[in-house]
């Protein structure tokens, strides 16, 4: 059996977009039965949230179209580099970030943005942080999150077919 792919999720706090965006990568793999075949997290650039669960607006949202949005926040550090195949940020800033603490080219070539799976988005599109705004961005987010986790699922499955 093929090693688990390790798909950490980033935004600044880990708190709106990461943790929707794992919630949903894990709904996505576990409709296509393949929740042993991967690890997957999220995490902040920033450690201020850390040990707080996801924006209760987040776990709405996901409730709301039967995905569980959980988990408690924690910063990404570099060591997260050699744990994770996959490190993919939610905007420009996030990767910049992590791109910063990166260890070496090789772990900074791990870092994509989650809307570049997306063959509908523009060039460096973000995932728009919810946090200062309405309820509706929080729906807006998670279905953005919906539509690049499916594209980047099939990515990673045809990546590992033999």
């Amino acid at each position: 059996m093929a090693p688990a792919v390790r798909v950490c999720f980033v935004c600044l706090g880990n708190i709106c977009r990461s943790p929707t965006a794992e919630g949903v990568f894990r709904h996505l793999v576990a409709e296509a039965g393949l929740t042993s075949a991967f690890e997957i997290d999220s995490a902040g650039t920033a450690g201020y949230h850390s040990g707080e669960p996801p924006d209760h607006r987040a776990r709405a949202a996901g409730q709301r179209v039967g995905i569980p949005v959980g988990g408690r926040a924690r910063q990404f550090v570099a060591a997260d580099f050699a744990r994770f195949d996959h490190v993919i940020a939610m905007d420009a800033a996030n990767a910049t970030d992590l791109r910063r603490i990166a260890p070496s080219q090789e772990a900074s070539g791990k870092i994509r943005l989650l809307r570049s799976f997306d063959p509908a988005a523009a060039a460096n599109a973000p995932i728009p942080d919810p946090y200062y705004g309405k309820e509706q961005g929080f729906d807006d987010v998670l279905e953005l999150c919906r539509t690049a986790c499916r594209h980047l699922l099939e990515e990673i499955r045809k990546e590992r077919r033999p």
